[in-house]
């Protein structure tokens, strides 16, 4: 018989154990990320996450499920944007907070979010959510895979539908070889501007050291600090940690003036997959983000066989440069039957906005050649 569990922190997780079932998902859902975020005080109660990771175990006490659960008390750090939703509840007069949402906190990544070795584990992990959000007013998965929100779906929940921007690695043997499926006048544009970039000296590699890491952080708060909606939810301390922890994993682009960095990137590689995470530059150079954060990193992608490239959200700089909408999912249910009724309706009519959105934006595609989907 399976043993579900609902611990209060991630350093009640035994490591090897949650790594061994995370396998080759998301380097974001495992044990170092999801630890560090809390021990760093980036995820904590007094921020408004409070850790509950759901635990199933068979009867020999092996690890044979978990989720990645948090208890929240606002809706800051998830890029799902249920903003209105709380208002509409707010409004009605019927509560919304606390919420359990099921997610990687801070990266609006993809990939499946309930781990499990076999069906009777995914449905007692399932329990398990239900039983760590008791004490909520929703349960809230966030960027599941479509098949995983599907399944959500049989069980219950709603779905929603958002898309980002994703560059796709289409057999490509160098940048100038992607851009060739672009038109011509397009081609010289992102030409030039890359040339605008050669006054600097531009390293892009794995395994960054302590300074370069501070850097990367300092670069992260100020550009956090220059939008209004922007709040610098990580530490330095987790920076660090991730350093100490994932250098293999950790790819920058450091862009240089003389010996002094002014602009750079930090990314997250696992198996075939890179993934966008953070930037920032001292003072204004003309095209250095297009060149630190999304050139260098198709570079990097072509020249190690990274079939994907996940910048995170955000899209008219990126879809000028050829990456192109990806339908990303999420999954709710409500406590309050009316509210739950009435959001599910709403998501069906935003689901018909967001797919013409798709259907419009690949037509537009700088991209005169649209790789298959």
């Amino acid at each position: 018989m399976l043993k579900i569990e609902v611990a209060r922190t991630w350093g009640a997780v035994p490591a090897a154990e949650w790594d061994a079932l995370v396998g080759d998902k998301s380097p974001f859902l495992e044990h170092t990320f999801l630890r560090g975020v809390e021990d760093s005080g980036a995820a904590v109660p007094d921020t408004g996450w409070d850790p509950r990771p759901v635990l199933v175990r068979d009867d020999a006490g092996k690890l044979v499920g978990g989720a990645s659960c948090w208890l929240k008390t606002h809706s800051m750090g998830e890029f799902v944007y249920d903003f209105g939703w709380a208002d509409a509840a707010h409004r009605a007069g019927i509560p919304y907070y606390p919420k359990l949402i099921v997610a990687v906190p801070f990266s609006p990544v993809t990939g499946d979010r309930i781990l499990a070795v076999d069906d009777a584990a995914r449905e007692a992990v399932l329990a398990g959510i239900v039983e760590a959000g008791k004490a909520a007013r929703g349960v809230h998965v966030l960027f599941p895979s479509e098949s995983e929100a599907a399944w959500l779906v049989s069980r219950g929940l709603f779905p929603r539908i958002q898309h980002q921007f994703w560059w796709r690695n289409h057999d490509y043997t160098s940048w100038e070889h992607f851009i060739e499926g672009f038109a011509s006048k397009d081609r010289n544009k992102l030409r030039r501007e890359r040339k605008e970039c050669t006054n600097l000296r531009i390293d892009s590699y794995l395994g960054p050291d302590r300074a370069v890491i501070d850097q990367m952080y300092d670069f992260y708060v100020s550009t956090t600090s220059k939008h209004s909606y922007g709040h610098a939810y990580l530490t330095r301390e987790l920076f660090r940690w991730l350093g100490d922890r994932w250098g293999d994993r950790l790819h920058v682009v450091v862009a240089r003036d003389g010996d002094t960095i002014v602009a750079g990137s930090l990314n997250v590689q696992k198996g075939d997959r890179l993934y966008g995470r953070y930037w920032g530059c001292k003072g204004d150079e003309k095209f250095v983000h297009f060149e630190v954060c999304y050139h260098q990193a198709i570079d990097w992608c072509i020249a190690n066989g990274l079939k994907v490239f996940e910048p995170g959200h955000g899209g008219d700089h990126k879809f000028k440069r050829g990456f192109l909408p990806e339908v990303t999912y999420s999954a709710h249910a409500l406590a309050h039957p009316g509210l739950n009724k009435g959001l599910a309706e709403w998501s069906k009519r935003e689901a018909e906005a967001v797919h013409a959105d798709v259907k419009s934006l690949r037509e537009a595609s700088p991209l005169k050649v649209k790789p298959p989907t």
